[in-house]
């Protein structure tokens, strides 16, 4: 059996990898897909944690998360739609530029 710690090792390395791609580009596609992986990160955490317990409310809580994480690409999506139709490009600089 693999320990915990291997799935916490991974999981905080995919929540880092979510931190700096959200910090760093500037592509509203790009920071959307970080987003989910900090959400995918949290439930790889959640759920090993509820199998090293042995309950599942971990893997319920993961439940509850996907179907968050599936209506915020879906309002996510349209609002990207929605900006690449005013603004002709998916840069987070040019979304600051709506506000005038």
């Amino acid at each position: 059996m693999i320990p915990v710690s291997f799935y916490l090792t991974l999981a905080a390395l995919m929540f880092t990898i979510g931190v700096c791609g959200v910090a760093i580009r500037r592509n509203v596609i790009v920071v959307f897909m970080c987003i989910e992986l900090m959400l995918n990160a949290v439930n790889l955490s959640m759920v090993a944690f509820s199998r090293t317990v042995g309950n599942l409310d971990g893997q319920i809580g993961v439940f509850f998360v996907m179907v968050v994480a599936a209506a915020e690409a879906a309002i996510g999506l349209g609002i990207i739609i929605a900006l690449f139709r005013s603004t002709r490009s998916l840069e987070s600089s040019e979304a600051s530029e709506l506000r005038r």
